[in-house]
């Protein structure tokens, strides 16, 4: 038998999205050269934001002034691929982790096994979104799903990933919109929300991280070791952005 492999497991942390994403940017480094642990983390965006996708750059012009609640929302680049998300009302997973094989439709789908199954136990049913690759021309990333998202049975979206390998590391991140709100997301995208997201309604974000941390342990067959960032790994952190 097989000691299980120990993961980190950084407590939730709600950020601004430049930060959350020179977090994730830094894990993914750190694990690259051999000197951090794969790592789970969940996370939340604050204030709102809009993060597009590496290579996106067409996007319209007042994204760069949105107001929401009298807040401005922050306009972020991904490390990832992929189109536009909007991060409000919204749960992010990052998992940093290498040694899984198989072409990158495979990869994802090993990684988004614990999604599967931690929704299965909260009694929500996710399958995979088949779309084609006309998505590449939709800036919203919400607006179409492909076989790297999660449907609830509605046909709605829940989870969207994005995904970047760098030397056998693999970096995925994904948006589960909890609450999000229609107006907004009309006023971004110029369209309504396709479908709504229903969630038995009793679901806290504890229970809902709590249940996806489980079953991150069962799917990578791994023990976890919670440990918050220390000064000094946020010095480094922030230093980049």
């Amino acid at each position: 038998m097989h000691s299980p492999q120990v993961w980190r497991l950084i407590p939730w942390l709600e950020a601004a999205g430049d930060v959350q994403m020179a977090i994730d940017r830094w894990l993914l480094e750190q694990h690259k050269s051999g000197d951090h642990p794969p790592t789970l983390r969940f996370y939340t965006w604050s204030p709102p934001a809009i993060s597009l996708g590496y290579h996106q750059r067409q996007y319209p012009e007042l994204w760069q002034n949105l107001i929401w609640r009298g807040q401005q929302l922050d306009l972020v680049r991904r490390p990832t691929g992929g189109r536009a998300v909007l991060h409000q009302g919204d749960l992010t997973y990052t998992v940093v982790t290498s040694g899984i094989t198989g072409n990158r439709l495979q990869i994802y789908e090993k990684i988004c096994e614990f999604l599967i199954q931690g929704w299965r136990s909260l009694g929500v049913e996710l399958s995979y979104g088949t779309a084609g690759r006309g998505y590449i021309h939709n800036p919203n990333c919400f607006g179409t799903a492909t076989s790297a998202d999660l449907l609830l049975p509605n046909g709605a979206k829940l989870i969207g990933s994005a995904q970047v390998q760098k030397g056998g590391v693999i970096l995925q991140h994904g948006s589960m919109p909890l609450h999000q709100d229609a107006q907004l997301f009309t006023q971004v995208f110029g369209t309504e929300p396709i479908t709504t997201i229903e969630l038995p309604g009793n679901l806290s974000l504890d229970t809902i991280i709590s249940a996806l941390i489980t079953a991150a342990c069962n799917c990578f067959a791994m023990e976890i070791q919670v440990q918050p960032l220390s000064l000094s790994e946020w010095g480094e952190i922030t230093a980049k952005i």
